[in-house]
């Protein structure tokens, strides 16, 4: 089988962990009997400075004839003082709303070995393996109208508009019933329905969808509720389904929970499975060039990838279990190492990750 791949690497460390991740394809390909064609576009910080726009439309144009993207992280403080329009995370916004990416899915999994890495107990984390599903496309990021008004004393004030369709709530949250299906028959739905108009529509949706879900156990719990019983005791959930600010503040929580956001990777689908694949961290514009970046992330996003858009489970797993082993050899970047054991460099963990994967059966 013959696919097409567009890497988008952004900015900061986004083209070292992206270049990872080429290499870990290379490597599936190889091992799989599959091939990739790749193509490259400029996406962010990396696209103002090139072409003036943070999406140029080269690039949504490679996406469209693409049949992945894999996308490494933009923004950073070089571009933080420009116009709203011009800010690299607007060409993110931009490209997910195009390509209709309405589910975002992250999943939160705690590798045994890592469990000493995370902040909170090893006894409250320990096997942990939790999906957060985020609508993407909808919400408070694109709701009009937005912007900076002047009030009549001359005083400025800020402006954003949450607006949800019961035609968007229904489709993700059709996504969360279908996962939820397919793992624990168990979905929290989080909302802020005590409050908001728009989570009160939420939760209607959701209850009418779940009457035609009776295999899954459909509940119910307001988003600072949800922040809370994440840190408190996070394996009482399986699949979360929210709203877009939510779960964008939600799964950084939950990223946090695994030992470093730099193990969690993440897929945004539209409806005819298409996606764009990226780790939930950020560009890191602070140690960018210095090949002290975690891949795994990125890593686990082909694994996504190749799951989720392409459709070949045997490679996914294999990947999967690639980044399980080198981890169980104790293997570590600087994020996930705990007093004493030794550092690898993001191109030696992407290493480790593809020799571990031409070892593996």
């Amino acid at each position: 089988m013959s696919y097409r791949i567009l890497l988008l690497p952004g900015d900061g460390i986004g083209p070292e962990i992206v270049a990872e991740g080429e290499k870990l394809l290379a490597a599936v390909a190889e091992k799989y009997a599959l091939e990739f064609t790749f193509s490259r576009g400029l996406l962010g910080g990396c696209a103002i400075d090139a072409t003036g726009t943070p999406l140029p439309d080269e690039t949504l144009a490679l996406a469209r004839d693409a049949d992945a993207v894999l996308l490494g992280a933009v923004g950073g403080a070089k571009w933080d003082v420009g116009p709203a329009h011009l800010r690299p995370e607007r060409g993110l916004l931009g490209i997910r709303k195009a390509l209709g990416l309405y589910a975002n899915l992250r999943p939160a999994l705690l590798f045994p070995e890592l469990a000493g890495a995370s902040t909170l107990k090893p006894e409250v984390v320990a096997g942990l393996d939790i999906v957060i599903i985020r609508e993407l496309t909808g919400g408070i990021y694109f709701g009009e109208p937005r912007g900076v008004g002047t009030l009549p004393d001359g005083s400025r004030e800020g402006r954003n508009t949450m607006v949800y369709s019961e035609a968007e709530i229904e489709r993700i949250g059709r996504t969360g019933f279908d996962i939820a299906r397919r793992r624990g028959h168990r979905l929290c739905s989080v909302d802020k329905a005590n409050v908001l108009e728009t989570s009160q529509l939420w939760r209607e949706v959701m209850i009418r969808l779940g009457s035609e879900y009776p295999d899954v156990d459909l509940s119910h719990m307001y988003v600072d509720n949800a922040a809370m019983q994440l840190v408190r005791a996070p394996k009482q959930f399986d699949v979360v389904v929210t709203e877009n600010l939510f779960g964008d503040i939600l799964s950084d929580c939950a990223a946090m929970l695994t030992g470093s956001i730099g193990m969690l990777p993440s897929a945004s689908l539209n409806q005819t499975g298409f996606g764009m694949y990226e780790p939930v961290h950020g560009s890191a514009p602070d140690i960018a060039g210095q090949q002290k970046a975690n891949p795994l992330a990125t890593l686990l996003s082909v694994a996504m990838l190749l799951r989720y858009s392409l459709g070949e489970a045997a490679a996914a797993d294999g990947v999967e279990n690639a980044v399980a082993a080198v981890l169980r050899q104790g293997l570590r970047t600087a994020d996930i190492a705990v007093a004493g054991e030794p550092v690898l460099s993001t191109v030696a963990m992407g290493d480790a990750v593809v020799a571990a994967l031409r070892a593996g059966g």
